[in-house]
Formats: structure tokens, C-alpha cells, sequence
């Protein structure tokens, strides 16, 4: 059978080192626990939709007993595959509450490649990696190689009054807002948070004194999701929060544009609401 990205001289390549499983999902977490768990570094690419199909041995196998094998997590967005059977938008709810998996969203193709790089030799966790979606991106900053201090965010440029907040493949719309908004006067922080299953507390407390909104944007549903984190951990405080991603539903065969409109996720519709919760600034 045929698998993406797999071709014949690659596999040839890699030799005993590829095992293909078919669509066996469960049994190649399985597989793969198994083998991280006597020593090996298993890494198992697996579309975001078929994911679902593992959850149990991803939570009982995999987590239950910390064994470090990586997870790729492929084509987890909202534009990648809309047919409603296909649909890969619900990993981060599936994923980001299972204890001891260390969840990663790189935003471009060096930061991911570091990530995967680190996870191989990380041996305390599973991890999980959001692989990036779409036009490959470069990195426009230095990237760090290892990502031992968890749930650390990279503050990319501190401003006042605005946060957002943009995960893995949305960070790029976290800068196309950020811009839009300093035409209209406004100076807004922006943080590449990095992890899905855990926050920065001491960096999102920072923002308490001198902001009044933070703003998340997340590739993909918003219940269970990453925004739901932020939006909680800003509760007792004055901070405002306003997560943007995708309503809970089922939909097929969309075109990404109109649904981007209908949950206001374009750039234009975003700003809108920003400057509305401010109160019109």
C-alpha cells in the first residue's frame, strides 16, 4: 500500500527501522510504547483525523505508563482536509488533557525540526508535535534545541494593552493581526506559546499589570481547546480574554475561506472584535 512520504527507496532507505502498520492506528501506539518503553526511540506520524481511532493506547499505553515515544501529528488544521469523515480539527481537545504527554505546536519548519531533534532524546515524557500545515514557513528568529523547561512560551515582542497569543500554524495570523492593529495605534504583545498541554503561568501573569485583553488564536476547535486554558487561567483577574478558532460541528467539503469568515478568523474580523472589547479604542 501506499503511504505519504513514504516511497519505495525510502523505505529501503530506512530498512528495519520503518514498520508499516496499515490502518492499524492502535496498534502502532502500542507498537510504539512497547518499543520506547524497552529502550528504543519509536516516532509515529499519524494523521490528526485518525488519531481518534488510538486514544485509548495513546492514554493507557503510551501515558499511563510515561513511555518517551514521539507522536507526529499530521495536517492538524482547519484547512487541510474538510471532508466531515476526514476532518482534522479536534487533536488539540483529544490530545491536551492526557497527563504526562507533552504536547508541541511548532510554527515554522526549523522549529520543528528542533523539536523533533529534542523529543528523540528527551526520555522523561511521550511527546507529541503539531506538525505545520501548509506553505512551509523559515524561522525570522533564533531557535532554541531544547525544550526541557516545559510549557515555556517565547515572547517575540512586548507591548501594552493587547496579547495575543498565536499556536502553531496561527502564529502567522498572530502576526498579520499584530500589524494590523499598530496601523490602528495599538502596540500588542505577541507570544509563540509552543505548548498545547500546558501554559507559560509566569509569563501570562506578567501581562496583568499593563494588559487589559488577551487574545488566542488556535488551527482548530475551540472547545477543549488550547484558548479554554488561557481564558481559565485569566479568570480570577481583569484581563479580558477572546479565543478565536472553530465552532464545535461537523461540516464537509468547505471551502477554507468561507469558513474562516463564518467563525471569524480573518484578519479583518478579528481586529473588529479586538477594538470592540476594548471598548471602541
Amino acid at each position: 500500500p501506499g503511504i505519504w512520504g513514504w516511497t519505495p527507496a525510502r523505505r529501503q532507505e530506512a530498512g528495519k527501522q520503518f514498520v508499516d502498520v496499515g490502518i492499524a492506528e492502535e496498534h502502532a501506539v502500542a507498537l510504539a510504547s512497547g518499543m520506547a518503553k524497552a529502550g528504543g526511540k519509536p516516532v509515529f506520524g499519524v494523521c490528526s483525523s485518525f488519531l481518534q481511532r488510538a486514544y485509548d493506547q495513546v492514554s493507557q499505553d503510551l501515558c499511563i505508563n510515561d513511555n518517551p515515544a514521539t507522536l507526529l501529528v499530521l495536517w492538524g488544521s482547519l484547512t487541510s482536509m474538510t471532508d466531515v469523515t476526514h476532518l482534522c480539527h479536534f487533536d488539540i481537545p483529544l490530545l491536551s488533557g492526557i497527563p504526562n504527554l507533552v504536547f508541541l505546536a511548532p510554527t515554522n519548519r526549523e522549529e520543528y525540526l528542533a523539536m523533533l531533534d529534542w523529543s528523540l532524546a528527551y526520555d522523561r515524557h511521550p511527546v507529541a508535535i503539531r506538525v505545520p500545515v501548509g506553505e512551509p514557513r523559515s524561522a525570522t528568529r533564533p531557535v532554541p534545541t531544547d525544550f526541557s523547561e516545559l510549557n515555556k512560551s517565547e515572547l517575540v515582542c512586548r507591548g501594552k494593552d493587547v496579547a495575543i497569543l498565536g499556536l502553531g500554524n496561527f502564529f502567522a495570523l498572530g502576526e498579520q493581526v499584530s500589524s494590523a492593529l499598530k496601523e490602528r495605534g495599538i502596540e500588542a504583545t505577541l507570544i509563540n506559546p509552543r505548548f498545547i498541554s500546558g501554559l507559560d503561568e509566569s509569563l501570562l501573569d506578567s501581562l496583568v499589570s499593563d494588559h487589559r485583553l488577551v487574545v488566542t488564536l488556535e488551527d482548530g476547535a475551540l472547545e477543549g481547546g488550547y484558548g479554554e486554558k488561557v481564558a481559565r487561567h485569566f479568570g480570577p483577574t481583569s484581563v479580558k480574554t477572546l479565543c478565536f478558532g472553530a465552532r464545535k460541528e461537523f461540516v464537509d467539503r468547505y471551502a477554507p475561506a468561507d469558513f474562516f469568515a463564518a467563525n471569524h478568523l480573518t484578519v479583518p474580523q478579528i481586529v473588529e472584535d479586538i477594538l470592540q472589547s476594548l471598548g471602541g479604542f
